[in-house]
């Protein structure tokens, strides 16, 4: 794992950095823009790098963080929304989640979680957020919380932070 600035991150540090590996690879044909992103060339060794941010144990297990391209920063704070989601859905009564960053004017962004819940009697905003208390800091509790049916999400499965926006901000409203 390299830090931002080509450092290697030390294992148990608790620094976060992004994944890279070894590649044979060295860019993107015609694209030097999507190629200065993706790889770096340090001491001679080419690394392809994920976009994927993660810490390292001391005993080298690795913690996935979430896409650098979904980090939300509310207040100075970097939040990776897959780490509220997996939270969230940790709650018996979830079946699926999608966090988003709306913009704000003061925070920069605010968390907002789209929930999916199949539940009889599904729980709402206030009852998830104190929930969430217990699991994760206070700055990474989602603002808004919107409950519904379903959580859409793409043919394979991947998630449509797109259509999730688009929810929050019509529930939310604007800053």
């Amino acid at each position: 794992m390299l830090t931002p600035d080509d450092r290697d991150v030390e294992p148990g540090s608790g620094e976060p950095g992004l994944l890279a590996s070894a590649s044979a690879a060295y860019g993107y044909y015609k694209d030097e823009e999507k190629t200065a992103r993706t790889f770096r060339q340090i001491d001679g060794i080419s690394y392809a790098l994920t976009g994927d941010w993660a810490t390292v144990e001391a005993d080298g297990t690795i913690t996935l963080l979430g896409r650098g391209s979904n980090c939300i920063n509310s207040g100075g704070e970097k939040i990776y929304p897959e780490e509220v989601e997996e939270a969230l859905k940790r709650h018996e009564a979830v079946d699926d989640c999608l966090v988003v960053g709306l913009p704000h004017e003061q925070l920069g962004q605010q968390i907002v979680a789209v929930v999916g819940t199949s539940a009889a009697a599904p729980p709402d905003g206030d009852e998830l957020r104190a929930w969430l208390r217990s699991s994760l800091s206070g700055y990474k509790i989602p603002k808004s919380i919107v409950v519904m049916e379903q959580v859409r999400r793409a043919p394979n499965g991947k998630a449509d932070y797109g259509w999730a926006k688009e929810v929050a901000t019509s529930v939310a409203g604007p800053p």
